[in-house]
C-alpha cells in the first residue's frame, strides 16, 4: 500500500467516528463560505455630487425608484381626458315639451272656434274669442318658464293655424328636435345643433309663419345634453395611475459608467441602492452561511442515511470532498482571471471535470448532485465581484454542462473514450453559450464570438484532460476500479492475461467463455457487465500454478487426479482459488478482481472427490471438502460463479439441447440456493430468473446445432443441411 493510500486510510479510520463526519462538512463549509465572502461583501463606493465617477457602479438589489414612480403617475393621469356623460333623457323631455306645446294650441282651438253648424246662430258668436285672448289661454296651459322662452310671434302663430297643420308642424318639428337631440351637444356645438334643426324643419310643406313658429320652438328645445362627469373622470384617472408599473433600479442595472457625471438623478439612485448608506449590514454574511449550511447538511443526510456500506460510505465522503476542493479552487481562480481581465473568462471553467470524476469513481447520483451544487455555487462566485449579484447564467452553464458530461459518459464504451466525450461537450458547450448570447439579444463582434467559441471548446477539452489526469490519483489513492482501470486490466496483452494463454490456454478459452456470459447476464440485472467480465478472464489464474491438475488443459493426457488420494486431488482443486487472490494481491490487483478469484467457488462442495473419499472412509466430513470461501458478496461474483459452473457443465454434455441446457442451468441455480451460496449476497430470486434466461439464450447460441459437412471424399458432392 502506497503513502497515498496509507493517508487516506487513516482519514477514513478517523471518519468511523460522528464528530469527524461533522468536522469534515464543517471544514468543506467554511472552505466555501471564505471563497465566497468577497462576493457577497458589501460594497461601498467615493462618489460625490456633480464629478465623474471614479468606476462603473451596478445595482446590487431590485429597489422602487418611488420619485420616478410618481412622475410616472401625475404624467399618466395628466394624459387622461375629461369624461363627458350623454344625458340621453334631455332628448325625450324636450321632445315631450314640444308635442305639449302643439297638443295644447290644438286644445285652444278647439276651445274657442265654434262648429260650422252653429255659426249662424247669435248666442254662439259670442264664444268666439280674438286671437289675443286665444294667446292668453294657450299661456295658461303653459308654465310660466316655458312661455318665458317661447316668442310671442310662436303663439300668435300657433292659434292661428288649423288642426292639420298643427299636426304637421307637430311630426315635423319632434322629429327633426329628436335626431339633433340623439347625438353629443358641447356647450360649443348648441348654436351648430340649432343650425342643423333649423335645415331640417327647412324642408317642412307647411305657411311660412307656421313654419318660422316650429323653427323657433326647435331652436328654444336645442340644447347641450353632454356634462362634464367628475366621478367618471376621476376613476379613469385612478385605473390609469394604477396601470403604472413601478419604475424600479433592477439588480445587476448599471446606475453609473466610469468618468460619467454624477447629477442629482444618479445620486438619488445610488442613495437609493444603498452605496451611500454609512450603515454596515450583516445580512450578506448570513444568507450566504444559511445557503452553505442548507446545501451541506443535505448532503450530510445522504452520507450518513442513504449509503449503507460503511467502507463505501468513507469512500465516497472522501473522494465527494476532494473533487469540491478541487473543483472551488479553480472555479474561484477562473473568476479572479475574469475579473483581472475584465472578459467572460469564466466560460473557460471545466465544471464538467467534477461530473466527470464523479461519475466514473462514484455514480450518477452524486455526479448530478455535484454539479447543481456547483452550478449554484457558481452563481455567486462568477457574480463580478459586485455583491447581491446572481450570475444565474453562468449556474446554467455549470448546470448543463455536467449534466451532458453525465450523459455521454453513460453511453456504451464512452467510460473510456473520456477525451472523446470532452470533443463532444465541447461542441455542445459552444451550442448552449451561443443560445444564451442569442436569448439575451446581445450583438457582438465576430471576434468576440470565435472568443466565446474557444472558451466553450476549452472548457469541454480541459474537463476531459483534467479527469484523465486526476483518475489516476484517485484510483491510486483509494483503491477504486474505474472503467477505465478495467479496460486496461482487459487488454490481452497484459502480462497475466499472457500467462494464462500460455501455461493453461484451456483455462484461458474457459474464462472467455465464463466472461461472455457473466457480462450479458450482470448487464441484464443492471449489475456491472465490464467488471464480470475482466473478473471473469481472472477468476481461474490460480490454476496457472498447476494447470495439468485441471481438466480443461489436461487435453489428450491421462487425469493425474487418477493417482491422488482424494485429499491430495482436493487441496490442490480448492487450492487455485487461494493462490488466485496471492497472484492477484502480488500484482497489486483491485480489491474487486482479487475478491472475485477467491469467492468465485464461495463454500461449494468438491462433489466428486468427497464422494471418493467417502467410499474409502464412512467417516469423512463434507466441511472437509468444501471450498474456504468466503461465499460471494457482490452480485457479480455469484453470477460468475454460476457461469463458472454452467460453462464447464454444458462443456461436458454430449449433445447439448435448449431443454437440456435450461435444466442443468436451473439446478445449478438452485443447488448454490439451497447450499446457502447466496446468503451473504443481495442478489434477488427475481434477478437469479433473469440470469438464468440470459444464461441460457447465450448458451443457446454457442451450443446451437451446426451443418454436418460431408466427408473429405464426397465434398464435391451437394451438400444438405
Amino acid at each position: 500500500m502506497n503513502r497515498i493510500q496509507k493517508f487516506f486510510t487513516q482519514i477514513k479510520g478517523l471518519l468511523v467516528h460522528r464528530f469527524f463526519q461533522v468536522l469534515l462538512f464543517i471544514i468543506l463549509g467554511l472552505f466555501a463560505y471564505g471563497l465566497m465572502f468577497s462576493n457577497v461583501k458589501p460594497e461601498r463606493v467615493q462618489v460625490e455630487l456633480f464629478k465623474p465617477a471614479e468606476q462603473t457602479i451596478r445595482s446590487t438589489k431590485t429597489v422602487e425608484d418611488t420619485y420616478k414612480t410618481e412622475q410616472e403617475k401625475e404624467e399618466i393621469s395628466k394624459q387622461v381626458a375629461d369624461v363627458y356623460s350623454l344625458k340621453k333623457e334631455y332628448a325625450k323631455n324636450k321632445v315631450d315639451l314640444i308635442s305639449s306645446i302643439f297638443d295644447s294650441a290644438i286644445e285652444v282651438n278647439k276651445e274657442t272656434d265654434p262648429d260650422e253648424d252653429h255659426k249662424e246662430d247669435e248666442d254662439k258668436k259670442e264664444t268666439v274669442k280674438t286671437d289675443a285672448q286665444k294667446v292668453s289661454i294657450l299661456k295658461e296651459k303653459l308654465t310660466d318658464e316655458v312661455n318665458k322662452n317661447i316668442e310671442e310671434s310662436v303663439f300668435l302663430a300657433l292659434v292661428q293655424a288649423d288642426e292639420d297643420e298643427l299636426k304637421i308642424a307637430k311630426d315635423s318639428t319632434i322629429t327633426a328636435v329628436n335626431n339633433v337631440m340623439s347625438s353629443r351637444i358641447a356647450a360649443s356645438d348648441v348654436e351648430n345643433a340649432k343650425k342643423k334643426v333649423v335645415e331640417e324643419l327647412g324642408y317642412m310643406s307647411i305657411s311660412g309663419d307656421m313654419k318660422k313658429a316650429s323653427t323657433s320652438l326647435a331652436r328654444t328645445a336645442i340644447i347641450q345634453n353632454v356634462f362634464f362627469d367628475k366621478d367618471k373622470t376621476e376613476e379613469q384617472r385612478r385605473k390609469a395611475v394604477e396601470s403604472v408599473e413601478p419604475i424600479r433600479i433592477l439588480q445587476g442595472q448599471i446606475i453609473v459608467e466610469e468618468n460619467q457625471l454624477v447629477d442629482r438623478d444618479v445620486y438619488r439612485q445610488l442613495e437609493l441602492a444603498g452605496f451611500l448608506s454609512t450603515e454596515s449590514t450583516i445580512y450578506p454574511y448570513i444568507g450566504l452561511l444559511l445557503f452553505i449550511f442548507l446545501t451541506f447538511a443535505a448532503f450530510y443526510y445522504y452520507f450518513y442515511y442513504s449509503i449503507s456500506k460503511k467502507d463505501n460510505k468513507y469512500n465516497q465522503l472522501l473522494i465527494f470532498s476532494l473533487v469540491f476542493i478541487l473543483s472551488m479552487a479553480t472555479m474561484k481562480t477562473v473568476s479572479i482571471l475574469a475579473d483581472l481581465k475584465n472578459s467572460n473568462l469564466e466560460y473557460i471553467f471545466p465544471g464538467a471535470m467534477a461530473a466527470m470524476l464523479i461519475k466514473i469513481l462514484l455514480n450518477d447520483r452524486l455526479a448530478v448532485a455535484m454539479i447543481i451544487l456547483l452550478g449554484s455555487y457558481g452563481t455567486i462566485i462568477f457574480n463580478g465581484d459586485t455583491p447581491g449579484n446572481l450570475d444565474f447564467s453562468m449556474g446554467l452553464y455549470i448546470i448543463f454542462g455536467g449534466l451532458t458530461a453525465i450523459i455521454i459518459l453513460s453511453r456504451p464504451n464512452f467510460k473510456s473514450k473520456v477525451l472523446v466525450a470532452g470533443l463532444l461537450l465541447s461542441l455542445i458547450n459552444m451550442a448552449f453559450v451561443f443560445s444564451l448570447i442569442f436569448i439575451m439579444d446581445s450583438h457582438y463582434t465576430r471576434m468576440e464570438y470565435l472568443y466565446y467559441a474557444s472558451a466553450a471548446i476549452g472548457s469541454g477539452v480541459g474537463a476531459a484532460v483534467l479527469t484523465m489526469g486526476l483518475l489516476p490519483f484517485f484510483e491510486a489513492g483509494f483503491g477504486i476500479l474505474s472503467s477505465i482501470k478495467l479496460i486496461e486490466l482487459a487488454n490481452p496483452n497484459h502480462p497475466l492475461l499472457r500467462k494464462i494463454l500460455i501455461e493453461a490456454p484451456g483455462t484461458y478459452h474457459h474464462s472467455v467463455m465464463v466472461a461472455n456470459l457473466a457480462e450479458s447476464a450482470c448487464e441484464a440485472i443492471g449489475s456491472n457487465g465490464l467488471l464480470a467480465r475482466v473478473g471473469s478472464y481472472y477468476h481461474d489464474i490460480g490454476k496457472t500454478k498447476r494447470p495439468h491438475f485441471f481438466i480443461e488443459n489436461q487435453m489428450s493426457e491421462e487425469n493425474p487426479h487418477d493417482r491422488l488420494q482424494p485429499e491430495t486431488s482436493r487441496d490442490i482443486i480448492i487450492a487455485h482459488a487461494v493462490d488466485g487472490g496471492e497472484m492477484l494481491r502480488s500484482h497489486k490487483f483491485p480489491k474487486e478482481i482479487v475478491d472475485i478469484a477467491e469467492q468465485h467457488h464461495g463454500t461449494t462442495l468438491l462433489k466428486f472427490f468427497y464422494h471418493k473419499a467417502k467410499k474409502q472412509d464412512e467417516s469423512t466430513l463434507e466441511a472437509a471438502y468444501r471450498y474456504p470461501g468466503p461465499r460471494a458478496i457482490m452480485k457479480e461474483v455469484a453470477v460468475i460463479g454460476i457461469a463458472d459452473s454452467v460453462e464447464a457443465a454444458v462443456r461436458s454434455m454430449k449433445h447439448p439441447t435448449p431443454e437440456k441446457i435450461e435444466e442443468l442451468v436451473s439446478f445449478i441455480i438452485q443447488d448454490r440456493i439451497s447450499d446457502g451460496q447466496f446468503d451473504e449476497c443481495d442478489i434477488t430470486m427475481r434477478e437469479l430468473s433473469i440470469v438464468k434466461h440470459s444464461l441460457c439464450e447465450s448458451l443457446n447460441g454457442i451450443f446451437h446445432s451446426r451443418i454436418e459437412y460431408p466427408e473429405p471424399g464426397k465434398l464435391g458432392q451437394k451438400v444438405t443441411e
